[in-house]
């Protein structure tokens, strides 16, 4: 089978449209082609968050020449790639796909745009993996479609970091608020970056959520009301997870996913690009 057509099997896979129903076909989808020939044979299929130099070469390792990504493999938002020939280390990349034929596609704007689940509920491709790998489904307080809300049994702050850490093959975790927090309602945030975080202030207040696991966290807004929260006693806290290591697993569902329900028949692997963090500690 041709790359070009597995690609099109896994975007068909999906609902295709984003929360306002509009076609990401007909939007400036970032689920480009980001590398290679498509018409080529597929030997194998990688599956990663992050297409970096360590799961090229487990790649070629396993003589598979098409990498699905989540993220941009070139260290950008989109697919540009202007600055290819005088970047030494875009350059290099670059020559280790084209020497082994790799294609490499950013299935990103698919993914999250939702799949059927085995209850045959919408649901967002890449948190329902985290879920799934958390095993919190029976946990789940929010609406299917975007897995973020769960109520747990009554845990703590260290309890739930060496959880997450075992459970997502993680270095370590950055701890903001009260690190001896009683928790029970953990809420998934995605990205804390400043635009609009006073609604997250607010549903956090509103559930009465104890502890926020995010991707991006900046100092202020969110950090800064968590902070002060924990200053007067309240038990609640952040782990900074991270971006890529909260959705990576949604990465490794979907080898599943491949396998097992778009039913493609040749080997599909998961490889995690890694926790990129590394932590010295007074």
């Amino acid at each position: 089978m041709e790359i070009k057509e597995i690609i099109e099997k896994v975007k068909g896979f999906y609902s295709g449209k984003d929360y306002q129903g509009n076609s990401i076909d007909d939007l400036k989808t970032r689920d480009q082609v980001l590398f290679g020939d498509v018409t080529q044979e597929c030997t194998g299929i990688v599956t990663t968050c992050y297409c970096s130099i360590d799961v090229i070469k487990e790649a070629i390792e396993h003589k598979a020449n098409l990498i699905i990504c989540h993220e941009s493999a070139f260290y950008n938002r989109g697919a540009n790639t202007e600055s290819m020939n005088r970047n030494k280390t875009l350059v290099e990349k670059r020559r280790l796909l084209e020497e082994h034929h790799i294609v490499v596609w950013r299935n990103h704007d698919y993914i999250h745009s939702g799949m059927m689940n085995e209850k045959n509920e919408l649901t967002d491709g890449i948190f329902y993996g985290l879920m799934k790998v958390l095993a919190w489904d029976k946990y789940l307080i929010a609406p299917i479609r975007t897995p973020m809300l769960f109520e747990l049994p009554q845990t703590n702050t260290e309890d739930l970091c060496r959880y997450l850490i075992e459970k997502l093959h993680l270095n370590g975790i950055k701890i903001i608020g009260n690190r001896n927090a009683v928790i029970k309602k953990v809420l998934i945030a995605e990205h804390i970056m400043g635009e609009d975080d006073y609604r997250k202030i607010e549903m956090i207040e509103d559930h009465d959520i104890d502890c926020v696991i995010a991707m991006e966290c900046i100092d202020f807004t969110v950090s800064s009301y968590i902070k002060d929260a924990a200053e007067l006693g309240q038990s609640k806290v952040i782990l900074a997870v991270g971006h890529f290591n909260v959705e990576e697993p949604g990465m490794d569902y979907l080898a599943q996913i491949l396998k097992d329900r778009i039913q493609i028949d040749l080997p599909v692997r998961f490889v995690q690009s890694g926790d990129m963090y590394q932590f010295i500690t007074k």
